[in-house]
């Protein structure tokens, strides 16, 4: 029993003993299973470790990378601010320069314009007035030299009056006839007028009073309203008779045969200026006067001793006229008629100063809106200069902040 107890002791503890092996087996096979656990994790860890580190290298080399990209963005911004700076005040100064230039230039050619239109002006009215004031000093010269000549010869005329009564005789037989003696006087009449005007400046046989059959041997033409013209009529009257019958009177030195014969000769030249006036003075067809010529000065003289030049005049309208006041009365007219002309070209010579006048003003109201507009344009110009300038620089300024900001930001986690 005691050999069975020991043997089952002996199986006891032998069995006791394998499964303490067993157990001791698993508990080494869990010992290096965990060891192998143990060094993989700690494999894993230094992975970790590893990746760790490089990872940070990448960080490292990503902050030097974004710090060396943050400062040349910063430099680009610095270097680009600067450059739109120092361009915008280039631009600028240019600016100004170049609006200063064109306003010195337009003034200066504002000035020399106004300037030069001035002494364009002044030129042309010198020049105008020194034409005319010669122009109408040679005409009134030549016109009173041709006075002083018609006048020479009337005084020598009256001087020669002796001669002309001693050839009387001869003169009568040529008179004898009213038919004869009419022609005489239309024909010296006609002479004096062809000499004195031109053609187109008298007219002959004119029916001057509309209407009427009655016909003057000569009408002059003067100038009327506009470009019309009126006429002056002019007829020749020879009074032979009652003029041989005062010549005759003063031979014989009978006192009253010459008063009888000087009453006679005024009652047919009274006769004579009422019939010029009565068919022939016709207003506004005709002047409102006219005029009787006598052929013979000494006939003449004898009607302005009579008086009855100033009664005529006034009474009939009509002018008493020999030879010689007859070409100084007609020279007054082309005196006139030139003197006419010249106020009528001269009428226009103002009228063309006129509108340049009235041309140099819109001229200088051009120029002055031209200078508005540049010195608004100028005024414009400072304000975009100036104030879209400034603007500009703190838009800049704003962005140059921004990138300072950034750039704090992104120092930030370094730190």
């Amino acid at each position: 029993m005691n050999g069975i107890d020991g043997n089952v002791l002996l199986i006891i503890l032998a069995a006791a003993m394998f499964v303490l092996l067993i157990m001791l087996l698993m508990a080494l096979n869990a010992i290096a299973s965990l060891r192998r656990e143990q060094g993989a994790a700690r494999r894993g860890i230094d992975d970790v470790r590893r990746d760790i580190e490089e990872a940070r290298r990448d960080i490292d080399q990503s902050a030097a990378g974004v710090e060396a990209l943050r400062s040349d963005t910063s430099q680009s911004l610095q270097l680009g601010f600067s450059g739109v700076s120092k361009a915008l005040s280039d631009n600028s100064m240019l600016l100004d320069k170049r609006m200063e230039y064109l306003r010195s230039s337009v003034e200066q050619q504002l000035v020399s314009a106004r300037e030069e239109n001035a002494q364009q002006l002044e030129k042309m009215r010198y020049t105008v007035d020194e034409k005319l004031q010669q122009t109408l000093d040679d005409r009134l010269s030549k016109s009173f030299e041709s006075v002083r000549l018609s006048l020479d010869s009337v005084y020598q005329g009256l001087g020669e009056m002796q001669t002309l009564a001693s050839g009387v005789g001869d003169l009568k037989k040529v008179l004898s006839g009213v038919k004869t003696r009419g022609i005489l006087g239309e024909i010296q009449l006609g002479a004096i007028l062809s000499q004195m005007l031109s053609p187109e400046q008298y007219d002959e046989n004119v029916a001057t009073r509309p209407g009427s059959s009655e016909r003057v041997e000569f009408a002059v033409k003067m100038p009327g309203e506009g470009s019309g013209f009126v006429y002056l009529p002019i007829d020749a009257k020879f009074p032979a008779d009652r003029y041989e019958q005062l010549l005759s009177a003063y031979e014989n030195g009978s006192k009253d045969d010459i008063i009888e014969a000087r009453k006679a000769l005024a009652a047919i030249i009274r006769a004579e200026a009422k019939d010029i006036s009565t068919k022939y003075i016709e207003p506004p067809y005709t002047t409102d006067f006219a005029v009787l010529f006598l052929p013979f000065e000494g006939l003449y003289s004898e009607v302005v001793n009579l008086g009855l030049m100033e009664e005529l005049q006034r009474t009939r309208r009509v002018m008493i006229a020999g030879p010689s006041t007859m070409s100084a009365l007609l020279n007054s007219l082309q005196m006139g008629f030139r003197t006419l002309a010249i106020q009528k070209n001269a009428g226009e010579v103002w009228k063309v100063l006129g509108s340049v006048k009235s041309e140099f003003d819109k001229f200088e109201e051009a120029l002055i809106q031209t200078q508005q507009r540049l010195d608004q344009a100028n005024s414009e110009l400072d304000k975009l200069v100036g104030t879209r300038t400034r603007a500009i620089k703190r838009r800049l300024s704003a962005v140059q902040e921004l990138g300072g900001f950034d750039t704090e930001g992104a120092e930030g986690p370094d730190a």
